[in-house]
Order: structure tokens, then C-alpha cells, then sequence
């Protein structure tokens, strides 16, 4: 490619050497090379006379951001399932279009969902500690007693691609699977679930919640301590989606009473600031939103912005277009 027919595009975090190694060859490409979170006004600073703005969850893009970066700014490429982080409205009205990067981070996403059901079921944190720390003293008969997973119910909130591959791993576990969804699922996507029309009547039928709807703002908090007490006395909770579905105060509260006899969380409100209370509790494990990160995956999400971006520059509509 013509180095002057390239292109401007500033990256916002660091992608994998694979992908950089493409981008350098196809934009004239500037980077955040230290890979901190950028607030709004320094992407604006670092980004000004860009076509292409690659971002992350991590990057607020907001209507203030768009306006700034206009009319230069063409594209703006999430390596993210997940879009409530770009101000679609303003990114319309602008002429900016928007890729994602579905599909391709399910099964890393639904296999760290399954790490984490696991570990809160058989109360993994507490056992990698009782050994690292020396402490243990042997096999005993009630050490350590979890919760099986044969004949129980998993309620999945949010049956999309993520979901449906949770669920299909699940059932080799011997779970039953519930799920809510704001429709339901043709028979053979559906996979012989359960649908429930509202999600209250799902958590009443969930010894285990995963949550895997895409983040929305109407979602915010939807998991307070009403719904936290309406799953049965002892369910385990799960959330690879956003961190902010979930009040923190509530499910904290939850896992002390005993409503929930423990959790699984990839993914926090105000990451990285968890709320403190958990990281007092024995029986939740904790990860840092590594729901997609493997070495394939993340190769896989920047392709498909590559490829989306190539796409749009020859005039056709991608699948991954958020529109």
C-alpha cells in the first residue's frame, strides 16, 4: 500500500504484536504505548487528525469526543463485544461509523464463565489459599464441602451467542439450563432450555445465575436485593456481562446472610476500583475481565476490525457495522 494513501489512525490501547504488526502496515499509526486507560480529553489530545480511532471497553467515547475528532474521524473500531462505552447517537449524527467484534470471543468468554462457576461452586479461592499458605493439614471428610453441579439449575440472563455457548457447555456438567431473554429463542437455538418470560420467574428456578446480557444502561443495578433474594436460599452467582448490573452493596450483603453461598466475577462497576467489600469474602472468586483473553481470541477480535475497516473503505456493509 502507497504510504500516502494511508490512512491516520491512533490506538488506543495495545493490541497483540500480530495485530500492530498489520496496522502499522496498513494506517499511519499512532499508539498509547504505555497502554494506560486514556481519559476523554487526552484521547481528543493524542487522536486529533485521525480517520480510524481503535478503542477498547475501556475508552469512554462520547459525544464530545466525536465532535472533537470531526470530521476527520471516519471509523471508531471497539475491540469489544460490548458498545455502551461509544455514544452511537453522536457517532450517527457525525457520519461516524462503528465496528465491533462479535462472534469471535464466545467461546473464550463461555470458558471463562464455566472457570468461574466452577471455582464458586467448589470454593476455589479458599482452597488455592489453604494450600499456598501452608496451612493445610490433609484430606479430611467435610473439608471444604462445595456444591455439586449434576441436577441443578442454571438461569442464563442474556441467551446471545455468549449464552447459548455457556449453555452448551453447561449441559455437558449435568445443569439444567432456565433462561430470560427479551424474546425467546427458536427450538433449535433454544437447545431444549427453559424460557421465562420475565426475569423474576427465571431466578425463582436458579441454583445458579450467570449473567450474560450485553450491557445497557437500562440494565444498571437490575440485580439489587429484591431480585438477589428471590433466587433460592444458597444460589450461586456468576457475571461475565458489565459489572454495573449488579448492585455491589446488595450481592455483598447476599454473600454474608447466605442468600448466595458464593460468586464468580470477571467483571466489575468502576473497574478497575472493585468494590472493596469483596475482597473480605472467602466464598467469591475474583478475575480481572479476562473473558476473552486468550492469545487466538484477541488475534481474532483485531482481524475483524481490520477486516471491517477494509470493508467500509471499499464500500460494503460488514457484519460486525454496528448500525
Amino acid at each position: 500500500m502507497n504510504h500516502s494513501n494511508r490512512p491516520r489512525a491512533f490506538l488506543c490501547r495495545r493490541f497483540t504484536p500480530a495485530v500492530e504488526a498489520a496496522l502499522h502496515e496498513r494506517f499511519i499509526l499512532s499508539i498509547n504505548d504505555d497502554d494506560s486507560i486514556l481519559a476523554p480529553a487526552r484521547i481528543v489530545a493524542l487522536a486529533q487528525g485521525c480517520e480510524v480511532l481503535f478503542v477498547s471497553a475501556t475508552e469512554s467515547v462520547t459525544a464530545e469526543v466525536i465532535a472533537a475528532l470531526a470530521p476527520t474521524l471516519r471509523i471508531v473500531a471497539t475491540l469489544s463485544v460490548g458498545h455502551d462505552h461509544i455514544d452511537l447517537a453522536a457517532a450517527r449524527e457525525a457520519g461516524v461509523q462503528v465496528l465491533h467484534t462479535p462472534d469471535v470471543l464466545s467461546d473464550a468468554c463461555a470458558e471463562i464463565a464455566l472457570m468461574l462457576l466452577l471455582n464458586a461452586c467448589r470454593r476455589g479461592f479458599e482452597a488455592d489459599r489453604l494450600v499456598r499458605s501452608g496451612a493445610w493439614q490433609g484430606w479430611a471428610p467435610t473439608q471444604l464441602l462445595g456444591v455439586g453441579l449434576v441436577g441443578k439449575r442454571l438461569g442464563i440472563f442474556g441467551m446471545g451467542r455468549i449464552g447459548r455457548a455457556i449453555a452448551h457447555r453447561a449441559q455437558a456438567f449435568g445443569l439444567a439450563i432456565h433462561y430470560h431473554n427479551r424474546s425467546r429463542l427458536e427450538p433449535a437455538l433454544e437447545a431444549g432450555a427453559t424460557y421465562h418470560p420475565t426475569l423474576e420467574a427465571m431466578l425463582a428456578h436458579s441454583d445458579i445465575l450467570m449473567i450474560a446480557a450485553p450491557g445497557a444502561p437500562a440494565l444498571k443495578g437490575v440485580f439489587n436485593a429484591q431480585r438477589l433474594g428471590r433466587l433460592p436460599r444458597g444460589a450461586v452467582v456468576v457475571n461475565i456481562s458489565r459489572g454495573d448490573l449488579v448492585d455491589d452493596e446488595a450481592l455483598i450483603a447476599a454473600l454474608q446472610s447466605g442468600q448466595v453461598r458464593g460468586a464468580g466475577l470477571d467483571v466489575f462497576a468502576n473497574e478497575p476500583r472493585v468494590h472493596p467489600g469483596y475482597r473480605d469474602l472467602d466464598n467469591v472468586f475474583l478475575s480481572p475481565h479476562i473473558g476473552s483473553a486468550t492469545h487466538e481470541t484477541r488475534d481474532a477480535m483485531g482481524w475483524l476490525l481490520i477486516d471491517g475497516i477494509a470493508a467500509l473503505q471499499s464500500g460494503r456493509a460488514p457484519d460486525n457495522l454496528l448500525r
